[in-house]
C-alpha cells in the first residue's frame, strides 16, 4: 500500500513537473521529420542518432511496451524492473523511480528511453555521452500516438510504428463508437489507490474516457488543475456525488473489488455498487499510455455496453 501510495505521489509530481523536464534531451510533442525515414542520422527533437540503435535501455514500462510494438524488442537489451509487459522483455533491477546513472552505463547502451528526469538522470547521461529520448507521460491520444512515431523513426521502424498508430486510431474511433448513446452523460469514478487518489478529465485516462462520453464526478476537485489532474478525494464528497460508474485501478496493488469497495463504510449507497456498476481494471493497462489503452477503452465500453 505504501509503494502504491509514493507511487500516486509521483505520478502526480510528474504531471505538475512535466513542462520543465525536459533537460537536454528532446521534446518529445515535436513532430517528427517527415524527411528522417529509416535513413541515418536521425533527429527528433533535439537528439541525433548516428546509426540504429541496438543496445536500448527503456527505463519506462510504457515505452517497453511501445518498443515492443513497434518491432524494436531484439534492439532492447534491458528494461526497468516495473517492465512488466511484454513478458520476454529483458527485466533488469534498474530503476526508472531512482535512476543510476551508473548502472545504466554498465548496460553499455546506445539509447536510453524514459518517461522522468528523475535525478537529474538525463544530464547524468548526457556527461557519459549517453544519447537519450524522454518519453514523458502522454496527455492525451494524440501526444501518444507521437511518442510510438518518434519511437518508429529513432529505431529503424518507421514503418511499424505509423501501422500501429494507425490501428489504434481505427480500433478507438470504433469502440467510441459503439457505446450507446445517452441524453445524459454516465458519471463515473476513476480509482487510482484506496486513499481515494484519482484522475480528472485533464489527464492521458480522463482524456481517453471522456471518448466514451463519460463525465468525471472529480473534475470538480481539482478545476483549475493546480493538483495535475490528480486529485484526492474525500469519502464524503464521492458518496455524494454517486457515481453511476466506478472503475478500479487499484485490483493488483491494494486487491480492491467490488467486494471491498461494496464494504466501505456508507458506499453501499453509490449508484455504481447498487447497480453492480464496479469494474475491476488490469492496473499495469489502466496506468499506461501505450498501444494497450485500446484494451483499457474496450473494458470501459463493455461495461458501458
Amino acid at each position: 500500500m505504501q509503494l502504491r501510495r509514493l507511487f500516486t505521489a509521483a505520478l502526480a509530481s510528474a504531471a505538475l513537473l512535466l513542462g520543465g523536464c525536459a533537460g537536454g534531451d528532446e521534446a518529445a510533442t515535436d513532430s517528427p521529420s517527415p524527411s528522417a525515414g529509416s535513413a541515418y542520422p536521425v533527429t527528433v527533437g533535439k537528439l541525433t542518432l548516428p546509426q540504429r540503435p541496438e543496445r536500448i535501455v527503456s527505463l519506462s514500462p510504457t515505452a517497453t511496451e511501445m518498443l515492443f510494438a513497434i518491432g524494436a524488442g531484439p534492439q532492447v537489451t534491458a528494461v526497468d524492473e516495473a517492465s512488466s509487459f511484454p513478458a520476454d522483455a529483458p527485466r533488469t533491477d534498474l530503476s526508472g523511480f531512482k535512476p543510476n546513472a551508473e548502472a545504466i552505463a554498465a548496460k553499455n547502451p546506445d539509447l536510453v528511453v524514459l518517461s522522468d528526469d528523475l535525478n537529474k538522470i538525463v544530464d547524468q547521461l548526457g556527461a557519459l555521452k549517453i544519447p537519450v529520448f524522454h518519453t514523458p507521460s502522454a496527455t492525451d491520444l494524440d501526444q501518444a500516438y507521437a511518442e510510438i512515431e518518434q519511437l518508429g523513426q529513432l529505431t529503424g521502424h518507421t514503418g511499424e510504428a505509423t501501422a500501429l498508430t494507425g490501428r489504434m486510431r481505427t480500433d478507438i474511433d470504433t469502440i467510441a463508437a459503439s457505446v450507446p448513446k445517452r441524453t445524459k452523460p454516465v458519471t463515473y469514478y476513476y480509482e487510482l489507490d484506496p486513499t481515494l487518489y484519482t484522475v480528472t478529465s485533464r489527464t492521458f485516462v480522463g482524456s481517453v474516457l471522456a471518448r466514451l462520453g463519460l463525465q468525471n464526478v472529480a473534475d470538480s476537485a481539482d478545476p483549475d488543475g493546480s493538483k495535475g489532474g490528480y486529485p484526492q478525494l474525500s469519502q464524503e464528497a464521492l458518496v455524494k456525488a454517486s457515481p453511476e460508474l466506478i472503475l478500479l485501478a487499484d485490483t493488483k496493488c491494494c486487491k480492491q473489488s467490488a467486494a471491498t469497495i461494496k464494504a466501505r463504510t456508507g458506499w453501499s449507497s453509490i449508484t455504481a455498487v447498487k447497480t453492480g456498476q464496479v469494474v475491476a481494471l488490469d492496473d499495469d493497462i489502466a496506468s499506461r499510455w501505450g498501444p494497450r489503452v485500446v484494451d483499457l477503452m474496450r473494458s470501459v465500453a463493455d461495461a458501458l455496453a
